[in-house]
Formats: structure tokens, C-alpha cells, sequence
């Protein structure tokens, strides 16, 4: 079943989104970045996240989060850059109706005018792109941190910097790394460490059970398809969507559409979960199967390799 990404019922139009200016020379701040997203193109993206969500079947009490936190961030008298400057993430976390996770959404958009989940949920998203916003990173490293490392979001991206796969890629080094996550402290108003520990993600077993799931499904033609924005000439919808709930947490899966999965023809094996609970921020995970090493041939999730059970990690 092929979907249309549907227009919010509330808003017709989007507003126009100041996107920050492109990073040229890879190091150092931005001297004339964008000014930060408005209440009313939040929530616009919000409210959108909520008519897609709910098109493709997803979890009614998700849909309903997202359109109750609209509400309030169009509600509110002070923009929502001002909130954060005044009290922090944890001001913006205490808005009614946005609580942690969705925090973290607004959070990301404050910083860089994009949301990544919203952008897969559309077949637009271009991490690379995303990751040109953070000072220190250029075109050509975004690039080999997409490459190395098949990751797509600022939350997955701050994990590296601080477990060290930053530091795998080429160009990268202690003090590179340590700029990256400065600036992502910075951007994001928090540094997770609790999400390192792997105290705010769902157990591995979770991630792939979500994974096989769609795969099956996603073979059986049982999922609702989107056509992707980037990467599909002929508008063909090909893109299939998993929208699951599992022991209290909200499960999103895609097949990956970045520029290198389609490269190395790996757009019908990554496979991108994203996942919240109550309590906790957005999260991101990939899924893939290895291709080298002890692990050879079977399906791991990146970033967690070490985590793998023997009897849930085949293909």
C-alpha cells in the first residue's frame, strides 16, 4: 500500500524553515548561522509527524503526543529558543505535552532547523547534510562519518563522539572528536551519558526482533510504502514503514536510503530503527548485517556489536 506524505489538517502551508548556512570550511563556528526555527515551524513539523504517523498506522497514543505537543509549543507566549535559553533542556522538557523525548526532537530542530525522524518518516532525509551544521564538520567529513560509521542523526552522532567509533574515521582524532562533542553539548543542551550506558535504549534483543519484523513484513509486502524524495527518479513508492510497540517502547523501522546504502546496495539490509519510551529521548539505531569478523553474516546492531546474542542476531 503506497502512502502520500499527507499535509497537516491544521496547517496548509509550511512555514518557510531558515536552514543554517553550509560550513564551507569544515572547522570552526558558523559567523552567520540561521536564526532558530519558530514556534509555528515546530509545531508545524510536529503536527505533520502526527498526520504521517497516523497514515501509516502507527500507535494512536504516539499520534496523539505528537499533536498535543503542537499545541502547546504554538500556545506558548515565549519562543521556544528563549525557553532553552532561560532554563535549559529541562525547560523545554517541562513544557505540557513534550516531556523528554519529544524535547529532544524540538531540541534538534532548535539546533540545526531539521529533524531527522521527521525526514525519514517524508523519504527526505540527508544526514550529511545534517551533520554539515556542526562546526568542525565539512562536506568531506560528514561524508566519511555517514560512510564509516551509517549513522544519521545528532543523538547517534554524539554516542560516537563519546564511545570512540568518532575516532575511527579517517581525518578524525582525540581533539577533533572532542570539538564535535562540544559543539553537540552546545547544540543539543544535554549530553546523554545515560544513553551510552545503554540505560535510555531498548535491549539488543529488542532492536532485532523490530528488525527481523519488518524484513518479513516488509518481503511479504505487508507494510504501508512511501516513495522517498531522494534517490527515486521515476516517484516510485518502494519504501516500506514499521510502526511497533514493544515492552513500553515506541519502535519506527526504514530501510536506509543514504547515498552510500544505495552504493554498496545495501538498501534492502540497513535497516534504521528509531525508538522512544516515556522518559527518554529519541533514539537511533542501525541495523545490518556484518561482513567481516566473528560476527561475519550476521545481523548486528551498530554501535552495540559487543551486545550480540548468538541465538537473535542471524539473518
Amino acid at each position: 500500500m503506497a502512502l502520500p506524505v499527507p499535509e497537516p489538517a491544521t496547517a496548509q502551508r509550511e512555514p518557510a524553515l531558515r536552514q543554517p548556512s553550509s560550513n564551507r570550511g569544515g572547522a570552526g563556528r558558523e559567523q552567520n548561522a540561521a536564526p532558530a526555527p519558530t514556534n509555528a515551524e515546530i509545531g508545524y513539523k510536529l503536527r505533520q509527524a502526527a498526520d504521517i504517523l497516523a497514515a501509516q498506522g502507527a500507535d494512536p497514543f504516539r499520534v496523539a503526543a505528537y499533536r498535543k505537543a503542537a499545541e502547546s509549543v504554538l500556545a506558548l507566549e515565549d519562543d521556544l529558543s528563549t525557553v532553552v535559553k532561560r532554563g535549559g533542556s529541562k525547560a523545554l522538557d517541562a513544557i505540557p505535552g513534550v516531556g523528554v523525548s519529544i524535547g529532544s526532537a524540538i531540541a534538534e530542530m532548535l539546533a540545526t532547523g531539521r529533524w531527522g525522524f521527521l525526514e525519514h518518516l517524508r523519504g527526505a532525509t540527508d544526514p550529511e547534510k545534517l551533520f554539515c551544521s556542526i562546526p568542525g564538520l565539512g562536506p568531506a567529513l560528514a561524508h566519511r562519518v555517514c560512510e564509516t560509521l551509517q549513522i544519521g542523526t545528532l543523538e547517534a552522532l554524539e554516542a560516537a563522539a563519546h564511545d570512540g567509533r568518532l575516532e575511527s574515521v579517517a581525518g578524525f582524532g582525540r581533539r577533533r572528536a572532542a570539538m564535535v562533542r562540544t559543539a553537540l553539548a552546545e547544540m543539543l543542551g544535554r549530553v546523554r551519558r545515560q544513553r551510552l550506558r545503554g540505560e535510555a535504549e531498548p535491549a539488543v534483543n529488542l532492536l532485532l526482533g523490530v528488525d527481523r519484523e519488518y524484513r518479513a513484513r516488509a518481503a511479504a509486502n505487508e507494510l504501508p510504502r512511501i516513495a522517498p524524495k531522494r534517490f527515486n527518479p521515476t516517484g516510485e513508492a518502494w519504501l516500506p514503514v514499521l510502526h511497533t510497540v514493544r515492552d513500553g517502547w515506541h519502535f519506527t523501522a526504514i530501510y536506509s536510503n543514504t547515498a552510500r546504502a544505495h552504493q554498496l546496495g545495501r538498501t534492502k539490509d540497513w535497516v534504521v530503527i528509531f525508538f522512544h519510551r516515556d522518559g527518554s529521548p529519541e533514539g537511533q539505531r542501525t541495523v545490518v548485517t556484518e561482513t567481516h569478523g566473528e560476527n561475519r553474516g550476521r545481523r548486528v546492531v551498530r554501535g552495540r556489536e559487543a551486545e550480540r546474542l548468538p541465538d537473535l542476531a542471524t539473518g
